[in-house]
């Protein structure tokens, strides 16, 4: 596929049928990936054809008709991808996004507890895994979300933020990646972030073999679920933050297949903390076999 900066083609099918709609990238997202912070235009500046007032990064959604992502149109390179989440939720990212979102420290507090769910991933995945099975998390964080910790010796984590891991979670680099192997690889709410997920996936295929799981794991948005229709859900998307890709499940489907990937187990799970209620997509895949 197409890794244009600004995207031609759908990133899960290759899709060239596409709508478009205006919207803005969130400033945090653009000051911390782009420095493009936001300006307030007036007299001063003597522009005549252009109105005064407040000026923020200019973005359009797309929607593809033939699987049903909405997705940004900017497509991130790898030095925005660096800058964006470098120390991810450390002291400068949280201070720039709380001096944007206030409040978003208090909130930063609780992402530093693992998911409530995370039983739910293992009783998924238990039945297709050895009992001591070998983990690569590929954009773990630290590791707290990385299923089977109490249940296997060998816990690796592949990210681009270079935080520190849990304790008996090792930080691997590409070269050690290449060097083991594992039976569960898991990608668990990366692929909703990353501008080209197809590619991602690719990486992760050259360092499987054919008896290997793949867990992915991305949000059904609410914004996805609350429209009935594409065109409302594009019509509707007026900012981008993080998440540069809301799936459907067919997008999902389409991206794994185009991937390499057969899908072996796909359930959609609905979970509620604090009174919210949100949607995530479990997908259990292997290598399609020549």
């Amino acid at each position: 596929m197409s890794t244009a900066l600004i995207a031609t083609a759908c990133v899960c099918c290759g899709g060239q049928n596409l709508d478009k709609s205006p919207a803005i990238l969130m400033p945090f997202v653009a000051h911390r990936a782009f420095g493009w912070a936001p300006v307030t235009i007036d007299a001063s500046w003597g522009l005549k054809t252009v109105p005064e007032g407040r000026a923020y990064s200019l973005c359009n959604s797309l929607l593809c008709r033939d699987c049903g992502l909405v997705f940004l149109d900017i497509r991130f390179d790898n030095y925005a991808m660096a800058k964006l989440y470098e120390n991810y939720r450390g002291e400068a990212y949280t201070l720039l996004r709380d001096s944007y979102e206030p409040g978003y420290r208090l909130r930063n507090e609780g992402f530093q507890y693992a998911v409530t769910y995370l039983s739910d991933i293992e009783d998924f995945l238990r039945p297709l895994l050895p009992k001591l099975p070998k983990i690569l998390d590929w954009g773990g964080d630290t590791g707290i979300n990385t299923p089977f910790k109490l249940q296997s010796d060998c816990i690796h984590v592949f990210d681009i933020s270079a935080v520190s891991p849990l304790p008996g979670v090792v930080r691997v680099n590409l070269e050690e990646v290449m060097n083991n192997r594992y039976d569960l690889l898991v990608c668990s709410n990366v692929l909703e972030h990353t501008p080209y997920p197809a590619a991602v996936l690719d990486e992760i295929s050259r360092v499987m073999d054919e008896d290997a799981v793949l867990y992915l794991e991305v949000p059904h948005e609410a914004h996805m679920r609350n429209y009935s229709t594409g065109f409302e859900r594009l019509k509707a998307k007026r900012h981008w933050h993080e998440h540069v890709n809301f799936y459907t499940a067919s997008a999902l489907e389409s991206l794994i297949h185009e991937s390499g990937f057969d899908v072996i187990r796909f359930e959609e799970r609905k979970f509620v903390l604090d009174a919210v209620e949100f949607h995530q997509f479990f997908v259990a895949c292997k290598l399609t076999r020549s």
